[in-house]
């Protein structure tokens, strides 16, 4: 193969390879850190500190109970109130979190089998794990009316089915590329270095081909984030949606910022090594001269 196929051929495997990259990290981020129910409650579990989601949840349980539970207007005030703060007293407790877990593990079970199956019904999550435990709590406390709280009807949707069958085909393509696209963008990359005329230089352009395109996923990430929030529905708290979309797409912004970083190191030792190979060639030439001039005989 001449020298000039040779380098065609490695830029094309390297410009392939590193837009392969991003797309293997999304891809391998849907297969290993959603798809995987334990990894999924490890991700969320922390939310039930953040102060965002536990007041949407209070609301939410809240309205859910005070549809159910008529009181007369003089009563109406004092009852929101007073549910409002037992609620939110309850997200502080221990039990609120183990509940928290209970409700996303069932949330994270039911869009997956939405996901994996051809049904197109809305995907919704019971929160009467919730509103049970503030029953108990406020029939403790001897609320008026405590009893009358029903438990089975605070439910919320998780994904309208309008959305399922886009989701479902981008998650089944994800989910298939979750393993052959990393490993696919490797063996490119390895090959497009390995048949280059100037080896140095393809792996500099790795390095900057990589970094590049872990920026763009970082942007891509800040993006789908923007346009989430844009999207939500009236009743869904942006703060509470956006601290669970950055909890969702912490992984991937860690395997962002190390491709960005490994890119860059990669970059930066191929410019040092020509750096060096130059200057150790400048320095061997005048040695070299001075060695070939012939030595010059007195007569």
């Amino acid at each position: 193969m001449s020298p000039r196929a040779r380098s065609v051929l490695s830029a094309v495997l390297i410009v392939l390879a590193c837009l392969l990259a991003p797309l293997g990290a999304l891809s391998g981020w849907a297969m290993y850190g959603i798809n995987d129910s334990g990894r999924y409650e490890a991700t969320v579990a922390p939310l039930a500190s953040d102060s965002d989601v536990r007041e949407a949840i209070a609301s939410a349980v809240t309205d859910g109970i005070l549809r159910e539970v008529h009181v007369g207007a003089p009563l109406q005030k004092p009852v929101n109130h007073f549910v409002r703060d037992a609620v939110r007293s309850f997200t502080q407790t221990p039990a609120f979190r183990t509940a928290w877990q209970a409700v996303n593990r069932a949330a994270h079970d039911a869009v997956m089998r939405a996901l994996h199956s051809d049904r197109e019904e809305a995907v919704t999550i019971d929160l009467a794990p919730v509103a049970a435990r503030v029953k108990s709590q406020l029939t403790v406390e001897h609320m008026p009316l405590a009893n009358r709280i029903p438990v089975e009807h605070t439910e919320i949707t998780v994904l309208p089915p309008e959305d399922l069958n886009q989701l479902r085909k981008g998650f089944h393509v994800l989910e298939f590329a979750g393993f052959w696209l990393p490993a696919t963008a490797a063996v490119l990359a390895v090959t497009g270095i390995l048949v280059a005329v100037c080896r140095r230089r393809a792996v500099l352009a790795t390095g900057l081909g990589t970094a590049l395109g872990a920026a763009l996923l970082g942007v891509a990430i800040a993006v789908g984030r923007r346009l989430t929030l844009a999207d939500l529905p009236a009743d869904v708290s942006p703060s509470a949606a956006g601290a669970v979309y950055d909890a969702l797409t912490g992984t991937l912004r860690l395997v962002s910022w190390l491709l960005l970083a490994l890119g860059v190191v990669v970059a930066s030792t191929a410019l040092l090594t020509a750096a060096y190979g130059r200057r150790r060639r400048a320095s061997a030439t005048p040695a070299q001269a001075a060695a070939d001039q012939p030595t010059q005989v007195r007569a």
